[in-house]
């Protein structure tokens, strides 16, 4: 809850007049408690779980023939009823472990010092906050997912993710509880070590469900803006990584692959290519 009672009060205490920005989100949180703006994450990540993933699905089930080419699979074309079932499953890990995930880990999020107050952060700050959470969460998801892929990891925890052998956008979220659970670490720890301010935690957590949504989509556009950032992996690179399941000792870069390059676990475009022929 903002400690202003006025928009009067707000410009006072911060020396200069609000901007267009500042004045919406004043009007929106000035009554609204920090818990439940933080718990606005519940709405944003159901939002991009049910939206995003919508354009890979119609191409999968209208449009197919049309742009078949650029999925990495052809042969494997899902129906209305396989995507809406994974949807279901999805919502069912929603509601039962991320809601609840959510609604007990705020204290945590208090106490490490997200803020809600004015001023509204800056562009820059909000752009060089993103890098460094996506660059952490990269790293510490990359160790996190190859251990995973151990004996003990992948039987008991990991072989629900890779039920979808050829990956679509629904199938993004779909694991484990106990995995949602595991990767939520790399997710929060970012904002743990750079805090922030709500809407930036807001934007990136919507933001890390978009960019996995758009990996595990099995469509490799070449006119994919992701495609200009240095190190992306992207859809190719990690549907290779389905592709071969358990068996797979590669390809576990989460967002960038410099760390399977660094430790030996990339699998060249060449060889990707290949095994997806």
């Amino acid at each position: 809850m903002l400690p202003y009672d006025s928009l009067e009060g707000a410009e006072l205490a911060l020396g200069r007049n609000l901007t267009v920005a500042e004045r919406l989100w004043f009007s929106y949180s000035a009554h609204k408690s920090d818990y439940i703006l933080y718990t606005h994450n519940c709405l944003f990540v159901f939002l991009v779980f049910s939206l995003v993933p919508l354009p890979w699905a119609l191409v999968e089930l209208y449009w197919f023939d049309a742009v078949d080419r650029f999925k990495l699979q052809p042969r494997v074309k899902r129906s209305f009823p396989e995507l809406f079932k994974c949807y279901k499953d999805v919502l069912h890990q929603f509601i039962f472990v991320v809601v609840p995930l959510i609604a007990v880990s705020f204290p945590v999020l208090e106490w490490v010092g997200i803020r809600t107050s004015l001023p509204l952060p800056t562009k820059w700050e909000v752009i060089s906050q993103l890098i460094v959470y996506f660059l952490v969460e990269d790293y510490t998801n990359y160790w996190i997912h190859r251990f995973l892929h151990g004996e003990w990891g992948y039987k008991k925890i990991h072989y629900m993710h890779h039920e979808y052998n050829a990956p679509i956008g629904f199938a993004a979220p779909y694991a484990h509880w106990a995995e949602i659970l595991i990767l939520g670490i790399p997710t929060f720890l970012g904002p743990a070590m750079v805090p922030c301010h709500m809407t930036t935690l807001w934007l990136w957590s919507s933001l890390r469900q978009v960019e996995a949504i758009e990996t595990h989509s099995g469509y490799n556009f070449p006119w994919s803006p992701t495609k200009l950032i240095p190190f992306y992996g992207g859809p190719e690179y990690h549907d290779f990584h389905h592709f071969v399941g358990r068996q797979c000792q590669s390809n576990f870069a989460s967002i960038f692959t410099y760390c399977d390059y660094l430790y030996g676990t990339d699998k060249l475009k060449e060889q990707v290519k290949k095994h997806l022929e």
